[in-house]
């Protein structure tokens, strides 16, 4: 089927075949749903998970390219800067990441760059609100009156949001010099006191001979995910757990149907440069392996990447926030696992009293010896 043919099919099953509402993808499932009266669609999902990778010049190249989305456009949010993904027609919405207003430009065509692979949701709406529930009755050292005052539901709704990212694959190759550090024994003797006299006494010095070294390493990363947003925050992103990739389909607008999504806002250049970071202690382990020895030390190391390869993802995020004492708190929840990260706040009062505690204990330790003594 004709690339033209497969959008018109996919843009007409956004729509139910009984009334003409648009259609929501139902996570966790392989269905469309209408909320107006009940119908369903299946997603076929033939070869959909053969997610290779693309040349990184190639679609480095591609994006500069690229032409503008007829049936999509991007709004930037002046409060907070996310672009958010719209469909043509709509000209107002919210954004997804701190509930502003957002107004499109209809003067600014952005391009807009289809991603490669989604993950599916795989959590509701419903079990992200659980969830979250649960997550606020875990956290340690929460203010008394924090479920009662939040417990009942996020202050902002929760929004279903794809985040963009990157996945990078590359060979490193990295010459090095250094040092090699080598272990020898010396039996030194010496003299300590003993009932007034002085006994004499040999023990083993450990010296280490060092040799100049260098050689050339290699290595294979595979799936080095950068996240491409900036709306929310790294750390939040960090605590979000693993994602399945081998549960990723070709992108295709009926997953997204019901859904917002955030275009890359970390440019793939900027991307792989930050994928270094991650390689970088793996590429410093091999050289220390490499030198051998009983020690280490490299001086100088260059590194090239080869066969770099990229992946465009969306993954699956719940995004809302809740206010505790006139101050707001952003979480996030793995839209596939359900695992909860975000900010939260602190009792100053169970801080201080955990404090008193520990002194306290320390305190009647302290006086236990003293008396003892």
């Amino acid at each position: 089927m004709a690339f033209d043919e497969k959008t018109a099919v996919i843009t007409n099953s956004l729509n139910c075949k009984g009334c003409g509402a648009a259609l929501h993808f139902e996570p966790g499932t392989q269905t469309l749903m209408c909320d107006h009266c009940g119908s369903s669609n299946e997603i076929s999902t033939l070869d959909d998970h053969n997610t290779e990778p693309f040349a990184f010049d190639d679609f480095v190249e591609s994006t500069q390219s690229s032409t503008l989305d007829e049936g999509m456009q991007t709004v930037r949010c002046n409060n907070c800067g996310s672009t958010t993904v719209l469909k043509k027609n709509e000209t107002a919405d919210k954004c997804p990441f701190c509930s502003s207003a957002l107004v499109v430009d209809l003067s600014d065509n952005q391009k807009y760059v289809k991603p490669h692979y989604v993950l599916p949701f795989k959590v509701s709406q419903q079990m992200a609100k659980q969830q979250f529930l649960t997550w606020l009755k875990s956290l340690s050292f929460a203010p008394a009156d924090l479920i009662a005052k939040v417990g009942n539901g996020a202050s902002s709704p929760i929004d279903g949001v794809y985040l963009p990212y990157w996945v990078y694959d590359a060979n490193a190759l990295t010459n090095y010099t250094g040092e090699r550090g080598d272990y020898y024994y010396v039996t030194e003797t010496y003299y300590e006191t003993v009932d007034d006299e002085q006994v004499e006494r040999t023990r083993e010095v450990r010296h280490t001979n060092w040799y100049s070294v260098f050689g050339n390493v290699a290595n294979i990363f595979k799936n080095i995910i950068i996240s491409a947003s900036a709306s929310v925050s790294q750390e939040t992103l960090n605590k979000l757990g693993a994602w399945d990739f081998s549960m990723l389909v070709k992108y295709d607008e009926r997953y997204i149907s019901g859904f917002r999504s955030e275009t890359y806002q970390v440019s793939p250049q900027d991307g792989l440069e930050r994928s270094k970071a991650s390689m970088a202690p793996v590429i410093q382990r091999t050289i220390m392996q490499d030198i051998g020895g009983d020690e280490q030390r490299i001086d100088n190391s260059e590194t090239e990447l080869q066969e770099v390869m990229i992946k465009y993802v969306l993954l699956p995020i719940w995004i809302s926030s809740y206010v505790y004492k006139n101050k707001s708190y952003q979480f996030a929840i793995n839209g596939y696992t359900g695992q909860v990260s975000g900010k939260r706040p602190w009792s100053a009062g169970k801080i201080i009293l955990l404090i008193a505690i520990i002194l306290a204990v320390i305190a009647g330790v302290v006086m236990y010896f003293k008396n003892a003594g």
